[in-house]
């Protein structure tokens, strides 16, 4: 059974599964489901068309399945999706997408979002990611798994941060980020390889040591960056993170890629 506080306020349209708890002061609105488990602190907002996955904790004063902030925007029924077992704390704002887009923004599974990290629209997050205070996606961003960025940092729209990937706080990040990269800075460079990630992964020195002569070799190697591109996979094809990156900078994206002597 469910328990909803006098005082919240629960669009008959919302569907809402055993074991939800809606806290004080909360409003759930048109088309939202609420999964086994979920739980709304007071204060929390959920507007509209959202889907909500079991065990995921939403914080007081969050504003989820909030209208895209995009001009183009005019009262389309568009989506968000938010898997299980997240946490997202205070003030987070989390966008659906738009018609110009996907029509749904995405929020995968286990990830963390701390207070007043931001969501847009027609985003997608994958598994395991970090958002610390007041970290930003803008539109269309891609993020992938076990991403940790960064307090205060913002992924322009568009970009693509790679899974295992690290942004360091207040970081501007313009270009793709790699997966399993280290940026930061203003505006973000790319400074090594994500080697606290990559060791929780469970690499030992002999990896790691391989994984370094990689980076090097591609990224800080001599002659043109293009022609060590298209070389360097004879040589690491048999490691598969480092097949991840070669085809995550091959795939191209909308933005350009964040190398070390970027600006």
């Amino acid at each position: 059974m469910s328990q909803v506080h006098p005082t919240a306020i629960v669009d008959s349209s919302a569907t809402i599964a055993d074991g939800v708890v809606i806290g004080p002061w909360s409003i759930v609105g048109p088309n939202v489901s609420l999964a086994t488990g979920v739980v709304l602190k007071s204060h929390v907002v959920i507007q509209q068309d959202t889907a909500v996955g079991a065990n995921t904790a939403i914080h007081s004063f969050a504003l989820v399945g909030g209208d895209p902030q995009h001009l183009g925007y005019k009262g389309e029924t568009v989506r968000l999706e938010i898997g299980e077992n997240n946490i997202i704390r205070e003030h987070a704002t989390l966008n659906r997408g738009t018609p110009q887009g996907t029509g749904v923004t995405r929020l995968g599974n286990n990830c963390l979002l701390m207070t007043g990290a931001h969501i847009g629209h027609d985003c997608v997050v994958g598994n395991n990611v970090t958002m610390a205070n007041s970290a930003t996606l803008g539109g269309h961003a891609e993020v992938g798994d076990r991403v940790f960025l960064g307090g205060l940092c913002a992924v322009h729209q568009n970009g693509r941060v790679g899974q295992g990937a690290i942004v360091g706080g207040l970081a501007a990040v313009t270009r793709d980020v790699i997966p399993y990269g280290s940026v930061w800075g203003n505006h973000a460079r790319l400074r090594g390889l994500n080697l606290i990630g990559l060791k929780r992964k469970g690499y030992g020195k002999d990896q790691l040591r391989r994984l370094l002569a990689f980076y090097r070799e591609l990224f800080e190697g001599e002659g043109q960056f293009a022609g060590r591109l298209a070389t360097i996979g004879e040589t690491y094809n048999d490691i598969p993170e480092l097949v991840e990156i070669l085809d995550f900078i091959r795939e191209g994206g909308k933005r350009p890629l964040c190398l070390p002597n970027a600006e």
